[in-house]
C-alpha cells in the first residue's frame, strides 16, 4: 500500500494532521505532474536507437529509428514581432580554433524573425533564377553512399511538422488519415502532412508533388546541407539548399566528403585542429543530442549609390543590396571564372596558396570599396547539427545574420571586443577572412571603445563576455 493510501485511510486525524495530509497530497500530485511533463518533452526512443548509436555499427549502415521529437509549445509571438537575435560570437584575447558546440534546445531548431519576408524574397529570386546550382540532390556514389533524395524528403516533412507546431499562426497544414502502418504517419502518430500553407505569403505546397529541398528552403530562413555516411565511414554532402552562402558555392562542394569540403575551402588549421574531432563527432552524433555553434565574418558591401553602373531592375543586387546572398563586393561575380576559392586544396606548407597564374587564391582583398561604418557588416552564422531518424543523415542548418557596423559600434562593449578579435587572428586566418579588405575600420572601433569607457558604458579592463552574445 502506498503512503497516500495509508494516510488517506486514517479517519481520526487532528486538525494539524489533516493539514499535513493535504500538503503531502499536493506535493505528491505536483511530482506526478512534473514526471508526466518530463515524459512528454523527453525524446522517445526505441531499442533500435541504442543499437544505432553503438560504436560497432558498420559504416554506412543505418536502420530507421522510431523517434518522437519532444513536444513543442507554440511560440508566444508572431515572427513579425521578433527582432533578430544579436549574436556576437567573438571574444577578447587570443584566437582559438575549436568546434565550439553547445546543446540545442528542441524548440530552437529553426529561428524566425521579422526579417523573414526579405529572406523569403531573396530565396525565391535565387531559386527561380539559378535553382539548379543552389538546390541540389547528388546521385548515389555506387558502393560508397546513397543518393540524398530520401534524406531530402525526410527533412521536408520534419521541417513542416516542426513549423506547424512551433508557429501555428504562420503555418497551416492538412493531413492524411492515420495509417495502420506507423511509418506512414507524421509526428506522434498523427496523419502524414499532405499540404502546408505559409500563411503570411499565401503559399501552399503539396508535399507529395513538390520538390522536397525547394519546399523546405522556402519555408524557412536557413540554408541547409545533408551529410550521409558512406561505407568508408566518411560523411558526404549528398543534398543541400544553399542560397545565401555569401562566399562559397554549393555546386563546388556536392558529393565531397567532409574533409574535402573544408580543405577545398582552405579552412585554416582544419587538418591540425579540427579534422579528427569533427570526423569522430559526426560518426557518433546521437539522435537526441542536437547541437548549435556560431561563427562570424566581416563583410564589405559597396554602398548602393556607388554602384556603377546601377544594378538592373529586378536583378539580385537590386533585390539584395546588402549582399546577403552573394558577397559581390568582396568576391566579384558569382559566375566569374576568377572565383576559384573553392577549387584549391589548402597546402599548409605554403603560407600564400596561389592559382596556376600565380595569383593568390584568397581574392577578397581585391575590393576597392573603402571600409567605413556604412560599408562594413558583421556577418554571423547560427549553425545546428541534428541527425534524422529514418535515414540517419545529419542535417546542417545555417542561419545568417547581418549587422551594419554603424549599428554595431553603438552596442556597449562590442567595438573594443570585435577590434581585439580581428587583431587576434593568426596570419592564415587573417588571409582566409580577408582582413586587409576591412582592417581600415579598426581605428573607428578603437575610438568608439574609448568613448564608451569615457561615458561609463564599459570598464577599461572588463573582458567578460556572455558568448555568443
Amino acid at each position: 500500500m502506498s503512503i497516500v493510501s495509508v494516510l488517506a485511510s486514517e479517519r481520526a486525524l487532528p486538525a494539524i494532521g489533516a493539514f499535513v495530509l493535504v500538503l503531502l497530497l499536493l506535493v505528491i500530485r505536483a511530482g506526478v505532474k512534473r514526471r508526466q511533463a518530463a515524459a512528454n518533452t523527453a525524446p522517445q526512443l526505441t531499442t533500435q536507437f541504442i543499437k544505432a548509436s553503438e560504436k560497432d555499427r558498420q559504416p554506412g549502415d543505418w536502420d530507421p529509428v522510431h523517434f518522437d521529437y519532444p513536444r513543442l509549445d507554440p511560440s508566444e509571438e508572431h515572427f513579425s514581432n521578433v527582432k533578430p537575435i544579436p549574436y556576437r560570437p567573438f571574444k577578447w584575447g587570443d584566437y582559438h580554433v575549436t568546434m565550439g558546440i553547445r546543446s540545442m534546445p528542441w524548440d530552437e531548431w529553426l529561428e524566425l524573425d521579422r526579417e523573414f519576408p526579405q529572406f523569403h524574397r531573396v530565396a525565391d529570386h535565387r531559386i527561380r533564377t539559378r535553382g539548379d546550382r543552389l538546390v541540389i540532390v547528388h546521385p548515389e556514389q555506387p558502393g560508397i553512399v546513397p543518393s540524398g533524395h530520401a534524406a531530402a524528403e525526410e527533412l521536408m516533412y520534419e521541417i513542416a511538422e516542426y513549423l506547424s507546431r512551433r508557429h501555428p499562426d504562420a503555418y497551416r497544414v492538412t493531413r492524411k488519415p492515420v495509417s495502420e502502418n506507423p511509418d506512414e504517419n507524421g509526428w506522434y502518430g498523427e496523419g502524414k502532412i499532405w499540404t502546408i500553407t505559409l500563411i503570411p505569403f499565401d503559399e501552399t505546397y503539396d508535399l507529395e508533388k513538390s520538390e522536397p529541398l525547394k519546399v523546405a528552403r522556402m519555408l524557412i530562413q536557413e540554408d541547409f546541407t545533408l551529410m550521409l555516411e558512406g561505407t568508408d565511414g566518411r560523411y558526404y554532402l549528398q543534398a543541400g539548399a544553399v542560397v545565401i552562402a555569401g562566399s562559397w558555392r554549393l555546386e563546388d562542394k556536392m558529393g565531397m566528403p567532409l574533409e574535402d569540403i573544408h580543405l577545398s575551402g582552405n579552412v585554416p588549421q582544419y587538418q591540425t585542429k579540427l579534422q579528427t574531432s569533427m570526423d569522430r563527432y559526426f560518426r557518433r552524433l546521437p539522435l537526441d543530442k542536437p547541437v548549435i555553434r556560431n561563427n562570424y565574418a566581416v563583410q564589405l558591401v559597396q554602398e548602393p549609390a556607388a554602384r556603377m553602373p546601377a544594378p538592373a531592375p529586378g536583378s539580385l543586387l537590386a533585390r539584395d543590396p546588402d549582399e546577403l546572398a552573394w558577397s559581390e563586393t568582396m568576391n566579384g561575380s558569382e559566375d566569374s571564372n576568377a572565383f576559384e576559392r573553392a577549387k584549391f586544396v589548402h597546402d599548409q606548407r605554403d603560407p600564400t596558396p596561389r592559382d596556376a597564374d600565380g595569383e593568390s587564391i584568397f581574392p577578397a582583398s581585391r575590393t576597392e570599396t573603402p571600409a567605413t561604418a556604412r560599408t562594413v557588416r558583421l556577418r554571423t552564422e547560427r549553425q545546428t547539427l541534428r541527425r534524422l531518424p529514418r535515414t540517419g543523415a545529419i542535417v546542417f542548418t545555417i542561419r545568417v545574420y547581418q549587422t551594419p557596423f554603424e549599428e554595431l559600434v553603438r552596442e556597449p562593449g562590442v567595438p573594443g571586443r570585435i577590434a581585439s578579435a580581428i587583431r587576434s587572428w593568426p596570419e592564415d586566418v587573417a588571409r582566409y577572412k580577408a582582413r586587409d579588405a576591412f582592417e581600415g575600420i579598426l581605428p573607428l572601433l578603437d575610438q568608439c571603445h574609448q568613448e564608451q569607457i569615457g561615458q561609463g558604458l564599459v570598464k577599461e579592463n572588463d573582458k567578460k563576455t556572455n558568448f555568443p552574445f
